[in-house]
């Protein structure tokens, strides 16, 4: 597949400057990751200074205002960064780029305010601060009003208490965009943005997560136990936060489409170059027909995986709505990815269990895509809503 060049270059939505940036980000990897990432994986995290080289190439503010060092792109463009960053076939690598730039530092570049901007953006695009998101919680995953962290006013200043779950760079992140309940009781949806800066006292992390995939991603619970921070460090209106996740959460989910796209046509091509090799019964596996069909089949529904991708992006810097379609790939890319690795695996045979394989690491961090970000059944019920 080669990373489906065809595919991407035949749609009317990419232009000269989208594939600039495909070949900057693939040259990067290539470079800057493929070579290092075995270790980050033994160290559970993507050494800081990787993420400044992807600031000082403009990698981390593709979508962001120019005065903070950002780019100004589109939807489309960011989808080409979560592609390519899935065919690093090192998804932890992937996702803590992209809860940086896609999941996280949107809330400040929707809802900050002149000052907030000005105080934490340009280190953002620069790398210099990690960002994080803070909105699930042991009991509240993708069930957003059963959220119990709070936020009150005391003095000049908000007090927040509660705990936030699988947080990713909640180990190793700076700045924090946390959702805490603000409204009366019983009032769902009266959520709240924050920004909470490492080191805040009363903020800390409880602890780091040992995972099943996406090892050289840190991921953390948190703690706010009488965490005071300034009134001003507010993230837009007060009790208008559960509008800014819902909105924010389209841009989430087609992000997380496009990376596991990007891992899935990775792992057809390391596939292919596998059994195009490897002699079984006095041929390779490629004779085997069963074998090649199911693999030009898995091809064939990547691609229109992909094309749905891009033809939601394409809508989505147009301003039109595209919830139910960013609710549709979720869940059939977090399905899709999943199906693709477990027979590429298999195909592989028995290297492709042993820890020293690329498809052995991606088979394990595929498996979060139908989870993370909106669980399948979730994405199936918002999408179900919308269809009477």
């Amino acid at each position: 597949m080669n990373g489906s060049p065809a595919l991407h270059q035949s749609f009317p939505y990419f232009t000269a400057e989208h594939e600039m940036l495909r070949q900057t980000v693939r040259r990067f990897v290539a470079e800057r990751v493929s070579p290092f990432a075995d270790r980050w994986e033994h160290d559970g995290m993507v050494p800081r200074a990787v993420l400044q080289e992807m600031g000082a190439l403009g990698l981390l503010g593709i979508r962001f205002e120019a005065e903070y060092g950002g780019s100004e792109l589109d939807t489309l463009s960011t989808v080409v960064l979560a592609e390519e960053l899935g065919r690093s076939t090192f998804g932890g690598f992937a996702v803590t780029v992209l809860v940086h730039t896609d999941m996280a530092a949107p809330h400040l570049h929707h809802a900050g305010n002149v000052e907030q901007k000005r105080r934490f953006m340009a280190d953002i695009v620069a790398g210099r601060k990690i960002a994080a998101v803070a909105m699930t919680e042991p009991d509240a995953g993708s069930d957003l009003a059963s959220m119990r962290t709070t936020a009150r006013r005391v003095g000049n200043q908000w007090e927040l208490n509660g705990a936030k779950m699988f947080i990713t760079n909640g180990v190793h992140g700076d700045i924090f965009f946390v959702a805490a309940k603000t409204g009366e009781s019983g009032r769902n949806h009266q959520v709240s943005m924050f920004i909470v800066e490492k080191g805040t006292p009363g903020f800390r992390v409880a602890r780091p997560l040992d995972k099943h995939g996406w090892l050289c991603s840190d991921t953390a619970e948190l703690v706010f136990e009488q965490c005071l921070i300034p009134q001003t460090n507010l993230l837009g209106d007060e009790n208008k936060g559960f509008y800014a996740l819902v909105k924010n959460l389209q841009n989430e989910r087609i992000v997380l489409a496009a990376q596991a796209m990007g891992e899935a046509s990775k792992a057809i091509e390391l596939t292919l170059d596998w059994v195009t090799q490897r002699k079984a019964f006095g041929a390779t596996l490629w004779d085997k027909q069963a074998l090649r069909h199911r693999l030009a089949m898995l091809a064939a529904r990547v691609a229109a995986a992909k094309a749905l991708i891009y033809n939601t992006a394409w809508r989505d810097a147009q301003k039109q709505v595209v919830v139910s379609e960013a609710s549709m790939l979720k869940a059939l890319c977090g399905e899709l990815v999943n199906e693709v690795m477990y027979d590429c695996l298999q195909f592989h045979g028995g290297i492709g269990y042993i820890r020293e394989s690329a498809i052995e690491r991606m088979a394990r961090d595929a498996r979060i895509q139908s989870i993370g970000g909106g669980a399948t059944e979730v994405m199936l019920d918002e999408i179900a809503k919308r269809m009477c």
